[in-house]
């Protein structure tokens, strides 16, 4: 069996939390790391050093009658991956597993979710586009669909990122999964003090809330918003708070500038809709700052992994949610969070509360350290522990 080992992952058009992985673990196994499409004006200069991801330029190679859809275009690009012998190989994200059979040695799916616009968010997400487009989206997600669950069943590990996506592998994929939670560089986050706003780091895009929020703190100008992150939505979260004093969209910041910005808030707010695990939440407790998020997805295991206290409906009439969750590291508003719950939470953080949860929130974000990551998936493909497919 050859020696060479891969990390394939979907694009690096931006940095979330999926790319940090794919770095971490081709860094720290002397991977070769491959990707469909880079964007090197994303990221800051240096990002990469010498481990920059060889491009595949889905978008610039692709024939002609695939670029009206980026998924076929990507589809395209890691199916006509270079024929490798390799000892193992890591998939990251959705795409890149459909490289599959040009890949021989052992195959490692880490699955930071099933496509959310194949089956959870299906309808969400179809509603987000044009009505005359939506025909031809069934069609493009119908045979996505196909390839994705056969390049899932040519696996021979499958790795949830989360309690809530191995959970999903099982609904939809009908397969199990071990978990292993991604990797928080922790040492970077820092407690500097206790500022006068609040911080939003989330991905500026539908299914992330980031209007609800805006539209929050619209109603209390006493308030103080930092919105960092940039996405699809930008456009429409810039106009909508180009009267709102108390609200700054900052889009992309560099590295330097989130960990400051982070070590100085109140709190951190990040409220999407059943997140897959979420990094953003566990960057704030590593910085020593609570988090204020949702009852659903990995919020449960992250931002209320500690003790939860149900705070119920106080009386005041259909203005209040039906009840804060209220745990060691922040307070979890409802599904379906209403502008009155954020409200609601945002009221609740004041400075004592804040403060008497620095110390679990600094606790609680090593369970997500990086040297626990890698220590896990290196037992998983030095076959210590085995889940199979």
């Amino acid at each position: 069996m050859s020696e060479r080992t891969l990390v394939l992952h979907d694009f690096f058009v931006l940095l979330a939390g999926g790319e940090k992985v794919a770095m971490i673990l081709a860094k720290s196994f002397h991977a070769e790391l491959w990707t469909g499409q880079l964007d090197k004006g994303a990221f800051v200069k240096g990002y990469f050093d010498d481990l920059e991801p060889k491009n595949l330029k889905a978008y610039e190679t692709s024939p002609r009658c695939l670029r009206f859809s980026k998924i076929f275009q990507l589809w395209w690009a890691f199916a006509h991956f270079p024929s490798t012998s390799t000892s193992w190989t890591i998939f990251s994200g959705s795409l890149s597993p459909l490289a599959h059979k040009r890949i021989t040695g052992n195959k490692i799916y880490y699955c930071h979710t099933p496509p959310r616009l194949l089956y959870d968010q299906k309808w969400f997400m179809s509603q987000q586009v044009p009505g005359w487009q939506r025909p031809l989206l069934r069609v493009v997600m119908s045979l996505y669909r196909l390839a994705y669950e056969r390049a899932v069943r040519g696996m021979d590990i499958i790795v949830a990122n989360s309690e809530t996506v191995r959970a999903r592998t099982m609904r939809y994929l009908g397969c199990d999964s071990s978990v292993v939670y991604p990797p928080c560089e922790t040492e970077r986050f820092q407690w500097i003090e206790e500022g006068n706003y609040f911080l939003s780091t989330a991905r500026v895009d539908p299914l992330k809330r980031i209007d609800l929020i805006v539209r929050a703190f619209k109603k209390i100008p006493d308030k103080r918003l930092v919105v960092v992150s940039g996405g699809s939505d930008l456009p429409s979260i810039k106009r909508m708070t180009e009267k709102a004093q108390n609200i700054d969209v900052l889009g992309w910041v560099d590295d330097k500038k989130l960990c400051d910005l982070m070590g100085r808030c109140i709190a951190t707010i990040y409220i999407p809709r059943d997140e897959d695990f979420g990094i953003s939440p566990v960057e704030s407790m590593a910085a020593g700052k609570p988090v204020i998020g949702v009852q659903e997805g990995g919020l449960l295991e992250t931002v209320g992994g500690g003790r939860g206290e149900k705070v119920e409906d106080r009386g005041q009439g259909s203005e209040v949610g039906k009840g804060l969750m209220i745990t060691d590291c922040g307070v979890l508003v409802v599904k379906e969070p209403r502008v009155a719950d954020v409200i609601e939470a945002v009221e609740w953080m004041t400075p004592k509360r804040v403060l008497g949860m620095r110390g679990s929130c600094e606790k609680r974000a090593k369970r997500f350290d990086t040297a626990l990551f890698l220590q896990k998936m290196r037992d998983l493909i030095e076959g210590k522990v085995l889940v199979s497919r």
